[in-house]
């Protein structure tokens, strides 16, 4: 099973953009996806997380400004970033909790896209 994420780049203050992750391999279902982004040197925070269901939450800081969602039958989530600031430059990863058959279960990381703030 492969997390492949993208989407990220520069982009000025106030923009936006739209990152996506898509997994792929032996699925079987994929429970909660999730966004969580570091900065060099700090700890990886938790973004925003999404249900298989559709249910979200969000961290504080990017409340109403971010939008999860996901494509079950592509597999795939996307994170809209809106109103971006500098202080959301991180790299970005996209994490998964996947089953490849009825009983096994394991937690899978994206390779992390880079999205830059700046003017």
């Amino acid at each position: 099973v492969q997390l492949q994420a993208s989407g990220g780049g520069l982009v000025q203050p106030g923009g936006s953009l739209k990152l996506s992750c898509a997994a792929s391999g032996s699925i079987f279902n994929i429970r909660d996806m999730g966004w969580y982004r570091q900065v060099p040197g700090e700890q990886r925070d938790f973004v925003a997380r999404i249900t298989a269901g559709g249910s979200t939450n969000y961290a504080d800081s990017v409340k109403g400004r971010f939008t999860i969602s996901r494509d079950n039958a592509k597999n795939t989530m996307y994170l809209q970033m809106d109103s971006l600031k500098p202080e959301d430059t991180a790299v970005y990863y996209c994490n998964a909790d996947i089953f490849t058959n009825w009983y096994d279960r394991n937690d899978y990381w994206g390779q992390g896209t880079l999205v830059t703030v700046s003017s």
